[in-house]
């Protein structure tokens, strides 16, 4: 298991290697599509008890830099 940033980690048997928090069985994926629904960061720790707001701060952290390195092409005219 790798550990990226204290809470997030990786791990292959785990989550079919995405993504997840200090090797739970919940992804960073799953947090994000949460907050993106709307969802505070509040109701994400009410309905995952065992979650901490630095869980979720490091799952935030983690897209915004995995973002950071993509290449995007610019569409614009």
């Amino acid at each position: 298991m790798q550990y990226i940033h204290d809470r997030i980690t990786l791990d292959p048997h785990l989550c079919g290697g995405k993504p997840t928090i200090r090797g739970l069985r919940l992804t960073v994926q799953t947090v994000l599509e949460f907050l993106a629904a709307g969802d505070s960061p509040q109701d994400v720790l009410e309905s995952y008890p065992f979650l901490e707001m630095a869980d979720i701060q490091a799952c935030l952290r983690f897209a915004s830099e995995n973002l950071a390195r993509q290449n995007f092409i610019s569409f614009a005219a």
